[in-house]
């Protein structure tokens, strides 16, 4: 609502104040308060088309319409300034108002047309070499800019320009985690298409232009949450299907604890480390003082990319590693990732041809002989020597997580390999809310859909009234990795709200070998599709 009425106001103190601009060029006043016709006599005073004003109509695109032509109509005032078109780019109601109230200010004809008209006299001056007009018209000309601003203007628009693209329809992403290998490897560059699912609106209003939220080399955040703008999202161009890959925002990543190598959210600091030694040694930091809560917007929190396996409705259980979606085996990846254990009768095996395969060798666990692979993996290690020993190695052995929903009293016995079932929740569903369930939904409920919910003499309450039941305000979906046994998804945070999905990765634009440049180049990877199955 305040996004809507800070664009009403901002509409009509424009319209106002366009208002005695129109009547110091001669045209009727009260034409600037007529949607439509407002934009169309504007333009014909800038000096362009009428029908210009129809690219108004075309989100995105209308923004840098609308602002060229505020950047043109102070300039057909005698503005020339910089001052003058920031002013305009920024609020251009106010130096419209300016422009108004001082009566020196007279409209001068279109700018457009006039500064062209005054190039051509530059042109025809140099052409027939006539060196003083030339130089007197130089000398005089008010539309000259000096390098500086000329570079500065460039670097400016360069920088708006990047960022609204960025913001609104497609960002450059780079996979960080081998969560998806080998469909998506670490150190594949991407475009993902912000339109696809709808775009949306941006909630934080102050930040350092093409980061997402770090600012590198001063370990800070990148933006300032507040003032803040309700999020909305546009008309997508297409849902999110099953088995589409993801970019999302890290649902739990509204309170995290930031270090070098990643972010860890206070409920994985509450669920505690699981005997990983990194793990343990960052949330003894935590306990003692020694690293600072961010809280994050959730256009802020950190970027995820993985595979939604389960839609709103579904319901969804692992069962041996093969998932079930409403009691049917789920498709799964050509690339599907598990721990295996490889023995090999002469040894170690070759690092070389692990590389050629595609195997992750640097995160392997190579001196132990467990490795994550796939099936195809598997099949060519075994064609390298028949004598080869493949065995499934259940991830727990190597600690494991501790899995949604948390509740180790009704679901302790679910495990990364044999999960569920679960319920994934769809916009006006109702569920019951008990004991057993209320662990599932808890955070949708609070978090989520922000409602207040208090557990009192054994009930629940909403918002101060006795509750048994609880009713979606949002559809949800059930992400997961291809590498199943090293991926942190929806079994470790549960699930991922609608307003949480940020786009759909569209094809790899660069890819380096294990996410370093150092080991070289993927280029077979390069320009190839990033929605692989």
């Amino acid at each position: 609502m305040e996004i809507l009425i800070f664009l009403i106001v901002t509409y009509i103190l424009f319209s106002i104040t366009m208002m005695k601009l129109f009547e110091k060029a001669g045209v009727d006043g009260k034409k600037a308060l007529i949607p439509g016709v407002n934009f169309v006599e504007m333009c014909k005073l800038v000096g362009r088309k009428p029908s210009h004003a129809a690219w108004l109509l075309f989100p995105i695109v209308n923004i840098f319409i609308f602002v060229g032509l505020c950047v043109d109509m102070v300039r057909s005032f005698g503005k020339y300034k910089f001052g003058h078109t920031a002013l305009a780019v920024i609020f251009a109601p106010a130096i419209f108002y300016s422009i108004g109230k001082n009566n020196n200010d007279k409209y001068l004809g279109p700018n457009l047309v006039a500064e062209q008209e005054y190039k051509n006299k530059i042109l025809e001056a140099q052409k027939t070499n006539n060196t003083r007009e030339f130089q007197k018209l130089n000398r005089q000309n008010p539309y000259a800019k000096t390098p500086a601003r000329e570079w500065t203007e460039a670097i400016v628009f360069a920088v708006f320009a990047a960022s609204f693209i960025r913001m609104f329809l497609i960002e450059a992403y780079v996979i960080p985690t081998s969560s998806m290998e080998g469909s998506l490897k670490v150190g594949d560059f991407l475009f993902v298409s912000k339109a696809h699912y709808g775009i949306r609106t941006p909630k934080t209003v102050l930040m350092f232009p093409l980061l997402h939220n770090r600012l590198p080399f001063f370990d800070c955040e990148s933006y300032i949450s507040k003032p803040n703008l309700p999020f909305y999202r546009l008309p997508a161009i297409s849902k999110v299907k099953r088995y589409d890959p993801v970019v999302f925002n890290y649902p739990e990543g509204d309170s995290v604890y930031v270090f070098p190598e990643r972010t860890w959210s206070v409920n994985d600091y509450r669920r505690g480390s699981g005997g990983d030694p990194q793990q343990t040694q960052r949330f003894l930091q935590i306990k003692t003082g020694n690293a600072d809560l961010v809280v994050r917007p959730i256009d802020k929190r950190d970027h995820y990319i993985k595979r939604c396996i389960g839609l709103p409705g579904d319901s969804l259980k692992v069962v041996d590693r093969q998932v079930y979606l409403n009691g049917t085996a789920a498709e799964n990846p050509k690339h599907m990732q598990f721990l295996y254990t490889v023995i090999s009768p002469s040894g170690s095996l070759n690092k070389e041809k692990l590389d050629e395969m595609g195997v992750n060798t640097q995160e392997s666990f190579m001196d132990q002989g467990i490795y994550w692979l796939d099936n195809e993996q598997v099949e060519k290690i075994k064609a390298m020597d028949p004598a080869v020993k493949i065995d499934f190695y259940p991830f727990e052995k190597l600690g494991g997580h501790t899995y949604f929903p948390h509740d180790k009293v009704n679901y302790g016995a679910w495990t990364n390999d044999n999960y569920g079932p679960i319920y994934i929740p769809k916009k006006g569903a109702t569920v019951d809310i008990n004991p057993q369930s209320i662990a599932f939904y808890e955070r949708i409920i609070s978090n989520y859909e922000g409602n207040k919910l208090e557990k009192k003499g054994g009930k629940f309450f909403i918002n101060g009234q006795e509750a048994t039941s609880y009713t979606f305000k949002m559809d949800y979906y059930w992400m997961m990795g291809d590498n199943r046994h090293n991926s942190e998804d929806s079994r470790v945070w549960g699930f991922v709200p609608e307003d949480h999905i940020v786009g759909k990765p569209l094809f790899i634009w660069f890819s380096t070998k294990n996410g370093s440049i150092a080991n070289g180049i993927n280029w077979n990877r390069i320009f190839s599709g990033a929605n692989k199955m």
